[in-house]
């Protein structure tokens, strides 16, 4: 049987590999500055390859860089030995919501989520620090051990997390937001499925940058727009022109993916939208334009009511061809005008935009305000500020309304209130969808002069996971007729070191006074279930499976999504357990190394499988 690896893939080796499955012919290797052979990629002949210039060394050439980059590149790239652990005790509904609140450090937690999740998030949004000067912004300077960073700042929370208030007085002010955010954008972007979506508030301060970063990780084309986001009625005076809106950037994983984009058609839209003046038997109708700026047809229109010549307008093209101009004419679905005397428009008709979408604009003033937020706060709480500067829940509805459908998966991993999962129960509740999410987020400390402190919130996670629960029993007395299915649940888990000892990965480094000390190779304090969700994360088994525990010979044996993965971590596991296990048939099934109950169990574990599921896959911790 295989070993499980219980740790994050390494992100750097996986982009090695998939250049050298492109260009073998480029994969060499040579000497380092120790005098190890190394692997290495052949400059000339990549440069062959792909028929173009290689830039390096001080070569001009336009790029966005700034002090440490390549240390935020190698924070997104370097595994990590960590896992979730479940906490069944926070939870609501364990056993059957598909909803996951994790608390950690997100770089951490998304590195976790790489093989699980990887293409299956369909639209993330997150509101991470604005770097006004009184944030803190996450330290992921691998380089500096714990004992060096503490001298410096003391600024560790109790689970070790690193947070440094970035005031405007730091040399590196832009140069720490910029390696905090970077490698997050990085891992996230590999979560969103074909045609997902990411949104990002943000103000004046970095807007420029995090457009510039967003342009590096999912490409410039890849750019769906910018809102702005009326937040407040007046500025305070603040500045020359006092702000009174944020930014929320919006990037595609692929924009050639997404197919429907926007707010669905309705009929009050359909009945102010179009009308049927000339009594067209398709029925009622609008006009839209003829041109778009993308190549393609350039050819002169003749008005048939007046003679007059038309072109397409400068830059700009034709959308059908001149034949099909010609037939569109002919049957009326090219018009020239409503009088007819005007240039040449096309008819849209409303039947066929029933299923279309209406796409959103780039201002928005009539969604939500901030003052709304603290509304649907102290109605929730009944505290005005339990939590500083959060977002309305009505902004991340309408967001979640142009860019998801009814069972597609949200990440946000800046929650902070867990507004985005109020939006998401919200919007299921009026839908009927069952959208889930994914809320992630450090457990940072409150203020002990904060309202949430004296209301009881010890840390912000204490604050997100009740508003769930608040919110979601809001939802269902507010809608009892179609809420009865509705999820509003959550799995709470929660980062911490593996689940496995440093024996695990390193076998070759045992001593005998190690080996003699070494019952097992599992930390005492970890249960079965918390190897069971880090063996769930190992083999890409989403954490919100079903999971049923059963006895079977004796053992606790774990089904996790009916019978794909079969766990059993109890010692002296005999014939009779691993019989009927096989006899399901699993995808996966797992189990200790050292926990079956004798050598003729071991001897005839093989052939027990290869009797009743010779297809199971079979792994060992």
């Amino acid at each position: 049987m295989d070993k499980l690896k219980m740790h994050t893939p390494n992100k750097a080796d996986e982009n090695f590999a998939k250049l050298a499955a492109m260009f073998p012919n480029a994969v060499t290797e040579t000497i380092d500055e120790n005098g190890e052979v190394v692997r290495a990629i052949d400059r000339d002949v990549l440069m062959q390859e792909i028929s173009t210039a290689v830039v390096d060394g001080a070569e001009e050439r336009y790029q966005f860089t700034w002090p440490d980059k390549k240390k935020a590149v190698l924070a997104a790239n370097s595994p990590i030995a960590k896992t979730l652990r479940p906490c069944r005790a926070e939870s609501v509904d364990f056993d059957n919501t598909e909803n996951l609140y994790i608390e950690g450090d997100n770089l951490d937690v998304l590195k976790l989520l790489q093989e699980t999740y990887l293409g299956k998030v369909k639209m993330i949004y997150i509101d991470p620090p604005y770097n006004t000067g009184n944030d803190f912004v996450y330290n992921d300077d691998f380089a500096e051990n714990t004992e060096d960073y503490l001298d410096r700042s003391g600024q560790f929370d109790e689970e070790g997390n690193r947070l440094v208030l970035n005031t405007e007085s730091n040399g590196r002010f832009h140069t720490d937001w910029l390696n905090m955010i970077y490698p997050r954008l990085r891992l996230a972007k590999d979560l969103l499925t074909d045609d997902g979506v990411i949104f990002i508030s943000i103000d004046d301060s970095e807007v420029q940058n995090l457009k510039t970063i967003c342009n590096e990780v999912f490409g410039a084309n890849n750019c769906l727009g910018t809102i702005l986001w009326k937040k407040k009625t007046n500025g305070n005076n603040m500045g020359f022109i006092p702000p009174v809106h944020d930014y929320i950037i919006c990037y595609s994983r692929n924009i050639m993916a997404i197919k429907d984009f926007g707010y669905p058609i309705t009929e009050e839209f359909i009945s102010k939208t179009f009308s049927n003046p000339d009594n067209d038997p398709r029925g009622p109708w609008t006009v839209s334009d003829l041109s778009a700026n993308h190549k393609g047809p350039y050819f002169s229109i003749t008005n048939p009511n007046t003679g007059e010549v038309h072109f397409p307008p400068q830059g700009r093209y034709w959308v059908f061809n001149e034949e099909e101009v010609k037939r569109r004419i002919a049957d009326g679905r090219i018009i020239f005008g409503k009088t007819g005397n005007g240039k040449p428009v096309q008819k849209v008709f409303a039947e066929n935009r029933k299923f279309g979408k209406i796409r959103a604009e780039s201002w928005w003033d009539n969604k939500a305000m901030n003052s709304d937020a603290t509304d649907e706060q102290k109605e929730l709480f009944n505290v005005a500020k339990v939590f500083t500067h959060p977002k309305p829940s009505k902004l991340i509805y309408h967001l979640l309304k142009i860019s998801t459908e009814e069972n597609d998966l949200i990440l946000d991993f800046f929650s902070g209130s867990a507004t985005t999962a109020h939006a998401v129960m919200q919007l299921n509740a009026e839908d009927g969808g069952n959208r889930k999410f994914i809320m992630v987020q450090l457990p940072e400390e409150t203020d002990e002069k904060s309202e949430a402190f004296k209301a009881g919130y010890k840390n912000i996670c204490e604050i997100g996971k009740e508003r769930i629960r608040r919110a979601g029993a809001k939802i269902k007395e507010e809608n009892p007729m179609t809420t009865a299915g509705l999820d509003t649940g959550f799995r709470v888990l929660k980062l911490d070191s593996t689940n496995m000892k440093d024996v695990y990965y390193n076998p070759d480094e045992l001593t005998i006074e190690t080996l003699m000390g070494t019952v097992d190779n599992i930390k005492e304090d970890r249960t079965p279930e918390d190897l069971l969700f880090q063996v769930m994360l190992d083999l890409g088994v989403l954490l919100s499976s079903k999971i049923e525990q059963t006895v079977i010979g004796g053992k606790t044996v774990y089904n996790v999504a009916d019978g794909f993965l079969i766990a059993c971590f109890d010692e002296n596991v005999t014939e009779e357990t691993i019989t009927a296990v096989a006899k399901m048939k699993p995808y996966y099934f797992v189990m200790r190394d050292s926990s079956m109950a004798g050598d003729s169990v071991a001897a005839n574990f093989d052939q027990i499988f290869e009797a009743y599921s010779k297809d199971t896959v079979r792994k060992v911790l």
